[in-house]
């Protein structure tokens, strides 16, 4: 049976520090749970997670797809698609629009980032970002931190648009997003315009950087001490919440790609966002963990030097220089979590497509 609202150990620790929990999914029903027995304040849609919340409610989706392709008859599939996460993502924003009144537009935010093939282009993303804006006060756009998307997010912040910024794996990208809001904003205050309540966050996929090296160090047979690989992306988003802060940086920090609680119970305490999948939050409730600060807790300097001596990737990951922006699109890990990401968007379609051009006989 769950436990009643506000009573989770999820609920107290979002209670007791700045640690601000998001449900992982957009799904309206993952979501309204999180909500009321977590204390959740945000969400996020984009292609793969539209496809999973269609994956295990169907029932509930497949005839408003229906209806969509009856009403737009010359509509492509990604029209269509991108018109499904639209719906889903404005469900998941009105869930969290209390959310968003009560904290004056500081949490309540639905994260939205509808395709993810546009990443070479900065127009494009700018003005996907201008359409996606338009669709409520309490949307972020998603750009990824792509050489491109470093460009999108400085216009964009200089046109009023919230962002959050994503495929972000790597230090070198976080203090890039920084600096494009930094001059964003400033533009803007030299206009005379409020910035106060843009809120940019970047989103920095530790798991996804876990992964990656956990890829690479099997296609080398290389020999690791166990565990190791659990805190590649933990210290990259330590130190760049570390450095964003001493040179007060006015972007907030958040961490997605949900892998071992380490991606949790790391990071307590921190002025910033935990991306928890629907799943991963029952259990950390169920746990027995006692959600102490760790977030100023440094990673053990013998767990940095091993990664850094045995993973290239790693060491540019981790040091401010590792990356120019002109290499973003280029590097691994990076690379890795676009090709996720088109797939999920072409996988998306596919779904969508069975609908309009469903088997024979069906």
């Amino acid at each position: 049976m769950a436990k009643a609202a506000g009573t989770t150990l999820l609920a107290r620790v979002g209670r007791a520090c700045p640690t601000v929990l998001w449900n992982e999914s957009c799904s309206p029903r993952e979501l309204a749970a999180a909500l009321e027995q977590n204390g959740a304040a945000g969400a996020a849609c984009d292609p793969l997670t539209v496809l999973e919340v269609l994956r295990r409610e169907w029932d509930l989706w497949k005839d408003r797809i229906a209806q969509f392709v009856r009403e737009h008859p010359e509509a492509s599939e990604t029209e269509i698609a991108a018109r499904v996460t639209e719906e889903m993502a404005g469900k998941a924003a009105e869930l969290l629009g209390p959310v968003y009144e009560r904290s004056r537009g500081r949490d309540g935010r639905l994260a939205i980032l509808a395709d993810p093939k546009a990443y070479r282009n900065p127009a494009a993303i700018l003005e996907q970002a201008k359409r996606l804006h338009r669709l409520g006060p309490n949307l972020m756009v998603q750009i990824p931190a792509t050489r491109a998307g470093i460009a999108a997010i400085e216009e964009a912040t200089g046109r009023g648009i919230s962002v959050n910024a994503t495929a972000c794996l790597s230090l070198p990208q976080v203090l890039a997003v920084a600096s494009a809001v930094e001059r964003g904003l400033a533009k803007r205050e030299r206009e005379g315009k409020d910035s106060a309540a843009l809120g940019p966050v970047c989103t920095v996929l530790a798991g996804h950087l876990d992964d990656s090296l956990r890829c690479l160090a099997d296609r080398d047979t290389t020999l690791l001490t166990p565990g190791i690989l659990d805190w590649a992306g933990i210290a990259v988003l330590k130190k760049a919440r570390r450095l964003c802060r001493e040179r007060g940086l006015r972007l907030r920090l958040q961490a997605a790609a949900f892998r071992t609680h380490l991606h949790w119970s790391e990071f307590v305490g921190g002025d910033l966002i935990l991306a928890v999948p629907w799943e991963w939050q029952q259990r950390l409730n169920g746990s027995g963990l006692e959600g102490r600060p760790r977030m100023d807790a440094p990673v053990d300097p013998g767990i940095i030097a091993e990664l850094r001596d045995k993973f290239p990737d790693f060491r540019r990951a981790y040091a401010e220089d590792g990356l120019a922006i002109g290499e973003f699109d280029t590097f691994g890990p990076v690379r890795r979590v676009l090709r996720q990401w088109c797939k999920g968007a072409d996988d998306l379609g596919a779904a969508i497509r069975e609908v309009m051009l469903p088997e024979l006989g069906g």
